[in-house]
């Protein structure tokens, strides 16, 4: 019976019952009424992360044919934040922005604007091969690119469209200290996505493997000092950077080594039928750092402008070498020592482990079995290997425990994961998912440092796990705990976000994010902002045909609020977000413009429009800031063009204010400030200044105080000249401010009365 069942501790607490707490249900009840085991709360306590609390390792995910990158915790699994790439996205303002726009202009290829992307591979940067968190590059199947992401504040801050290639798909891959992010190509076709005839399909397409140069200081890939290594017109698929015994290697496994071109239309066998019917393909072995030296010495063709080392020039050197591997593999991944390389095959059933000590030796001994159809020479597979493992139908990606020796293997076909010693040549496990896992990741698995715990099984069909939506179902990330000798599946994650391929997790404690920018960023380059301007220095600067509005953002309005144009004019609003505390972002939208902004604390970015119409066009903040966000509001108004000059007139005001209103609104501003000065007096009698959090808020609460100081002189000047309607009005606004500065106040109070603080002497 259910009721006898000796619960853990851990399950009770997740549950919020004890012996002596009141609850509406009791634990017994809440497990019938829900149909739970025991085995479902011990599941959820290991997932379950209390409010407040943070998860140990944050995973980043391809988004598939969304072009974006999703990133979630692990072990809550909890949903995170979209980063935007290849694809315009309103929330973050990406694609909106002047500075976005940007970037995404750089991504155009062939003059074409591409609107979405097919993010399929992430990587982090990494320091002597261990994942350093400062970094992280995804790769686009469809028109080959790589974007740059600064995870100081998780934006993109560049793409590079690769000037020869036209598809990846072995990209992008980070070599152990970051000097190159790798990107393989995929599907065959003219280098510099020139024209031929498919009848020349050997002679004249090509593969190939380009190392674009990452410059760590300035955090960008350096197109000028990258090159590509031309391959034969193999069907190219994943790579690898060697590590440890093997850095300076790299390797790029292939499919359809038969090299043919379909042609169902006319009769001939689909591509899946000529591309499937050899017993083995190609797996290239390739000497970047020997590669690099080549390049430098400028023994390279230029196509498009970009270096590439040709076929004959990479035999010449010894650059590139090939090992047949299983039948339509589908990954290659190197072992955390760097010793081996381990690669699964769709049609196959084994993990080949291809030793690195004996490819070096066959490589130096020149022991080779031959040569392939472009001159390659190809080292015998019997020679490379370390051992073959049958672990199941479909093998297909490889991840890495913190113990020794143990590798997690995903089985397509199987729809299961297999657990295996490599050094042995020993199945230790296997566990079920649900269904058909591509790619997996273990926490830290592609580094020289794994870090075990938990694995994630990527799979392609959701079918029944969860409650039907349509046609279009989500795909599934299951989490696997890989703590003990087996495995234990503890989690269904729906993932509602195109078809993620890949996901890289790494330790939290790794990612040293952001919470505001310093005042004034562009957050695209990371630098300061030519147009950024502080409270105060607001502005409008006209010309002819231009309008620029120099504006601050902070709860809870926009300065300026009231902005004149003629129809016909170019206008650029170029907005700071005031705020200094943490999350207080703000919006910016023009009624019927394409113009939606997202503008985090201290940040400055820029909307443009063609003011194509006369009329009087409603601005205002999107994101909820403050109470009186509905207020943050402002006018466009656009005159008809060649109107006559009219003279400056007030606003019609819907209610006049006399004497009593305001001695009644200075009344509630002293009160209010009584309460801010003990809330002062509180903050200041602590340790605040060992809670940076609380230092921050602290900084904003002082700027509040100062516009209120700012607002009480205008006040008192209005009320001097018995100008009342100006001085409620301003009594007002000084009131406002006060407000924001006691919110800010308790927030602060409640963190420090929270977390610890002490009472120092003074």
């Amino acid at each position: 019976m259910r009721s006898t069942l000796k619960l853990s501790v851990a399950a009770i607490a997740l549950l919020g019952f004890g012996a002596t707490a009141a609850s509406a249900e009791t634990l017994d009840e809440v497990m019938k009424r829900r149909n739970l085991s025991q085995k479902d709360l011990l599941s959820a306590a290991k997932t379950y992360t209390p409010s407040g609390g943070r998860d140990e390792f944050i995973a980043f995910s391809s988004g598939g044919q969304s072009g974006q990158i999703m990133v979630y915790g692990v072990p809550s699994m909890r949903i995170l934040k979209y980063i935007s790439v290849f694809t315009p996205e309103p929330w973050q303002g990406f694609g909106f922005d002047e500075e976005s726009k940007k970037i995404l202009d750089d991504a155009k290829v062939d003059g074409r604007t591409i609107q979405w992307g097919d993010t399929h591979h992430p990587a982090i940067t990494e320091t002597n091969g261990e994942m350093d968190g400062q970094y992280l590059f995804i790769n686009d199947k469809s028109a080959p690119r790589i974007g740059v992401i600064s995870l100081h504040d998780f934006e993109t801050q560049q793409i590079v469209v690769n000037p020869i290639l036209q598809s990846e798909h072995g990209g992008t891959f980070v070599t152990p200290n970051s000097e190159y992010v790798i990107e393989a190509a995929q599907y065959p076709g003219v280098l510099g996505r020139g024209y031929a005839p498919l009848s020349e399909f050997n002679e004249k397409f090509r593969g190939a493997v380009t190392y674009w140069k990452f410059n760590r200081e300035k955090g960008r890939i350096e197109p000028e000092n990258s090159f590509s290594i031309e391959l034969p017109p193999y069907t190219q698929d994943l790579s690898d950077a060697g590590k440890l015994v093997s850095d300076g290697w790299s390797f790029t496994n292939s499919f359809c080594a038969e090299r043919y071109v379909g042609g169902i239309e006319s009769g001939r066998p689909p591509f899946e039928a000529g591309c499937s019917s050899n017993d083995t393909d190609f797996l290239h072995v390739i000497n970047w750092r020997k590669a690099e030296e080549v390049y430098k010495a400028g023994k390279v063709t230029m196509i498009n402008n970009h270096p590439v080392i040709t076929l004959q020039t990479a035999i010449d050197e010894g650059l590139v070498f090939l090992i047949a591997e299983p039948k339509s593999p589908h990954g290659v991944d190197v072992t955390p020592d760097g010793k081996y390389i381990i690669v699964g095959g769709k049609l196959d059933t084994q993990a080949s482990v291809y030793s690195f000590e004996k490819v070096k030796a066959a490589i130096d001994a020149k022991n080779f079995v031959g040569k392939d159809a472009y001159g390659l020479p190809i080292i015998d597979m019997k020679v490379a290997l370390h051992k073959q493992i049958a672990l199941g139908l479909g093998p297909l990606h490889t991840q890495f425990d913190s113990k020794p020796c143990v590798a997690y293997t995903s089985l397509y076909v199987d729809s299961q994961v297999a657990k295996y010693d490599y050094c042995e040549g020993k199945v230790l496990d296997k566990i079920s998912v649900h269904y058909n896992i591509g790619h997996l990741v273990a926490m830290e698995g592609e580094s020289t440092k794994p870090k075990g715990k938990y694995l994630v099984a990527l799979n392609k069909l959701a079918i029944d796990r969860f409650n039907p939506v349509g046609p279009l179902h989500p795909q599934n990330h299951q989490l696997i705990d890989i703590s003990g000798d087996k495995m234990e599946l503890v989690y269904d994650m729906p993932v509602p976000l195109g078809e993620p391929h890949y996901v890289t997790a790494i330790s939290a404690e790794k990612l040293k994010p952001l919470v505001r920018y310093k005042y004034g960023t562009d957050s695209r380059t990371g630098q300061d902002h030519a147009d950024a301007v502080r409270p105060g220095s607001e502005k409008i600067v006209r010309s002819p045909g231009k309008v620029d509005v120099y504006m601050t953002a902070i709860r809870s309005h926009f300065t300026p609020e009231i902005v004149e144009v003629e129809e016909g004019d170019d206008v650029a609003f170029h907005i700071t977000n005031s705020e200094r505390a943490e999350d207080e972002t703000h919006g910016f939208s023009v009624s019927t413009y394409n113009v939606n902004l997202s503008l985090e604390p201290g940040k400055t970015a820029t909307a443009r429009l063609k003011a194509d119409k006369a009329g009087v066009f409603s601005f205002y903040c999107t994101e909820f800031c403050s109470a009186l966000h509905l207020e943050m509001e402002g006018y466009l108004v656009v005159k008809p063009k060649g109107l006559a000059q009219q003279a400056a007139t007030s606003p019609s005001e819907g209610r006049s204010y006399t004497k009593a209103d305001f001695d009644k609104q200075y009344k509630t501003n002293n009160d209010t400030q009584a309460v801010i000065d003990a809330v002062v007096k509180y903050i200041t009698s602590t340790n605040f200044k060992d809670f940076p959090t609380v230092v921050a808020l602290v900084e904003d609460a002082t700027d509040q105080l100062n516009f209120a100081k700012d607002a009480k002189a205008k006040t008192d000047a209005a009320a001097e000249k018995q100008d009342w309607q100006q001085a409620t009005l301003w009594a007002g606004q000084w009131w406002q401010y006060q407000v924001k500065a006691a919110d800010i106040g308790l927030r602060a109070k409640t963190f420090l009365e929270q977390n610890g603080a002490k009472v120092v002497a003074k």
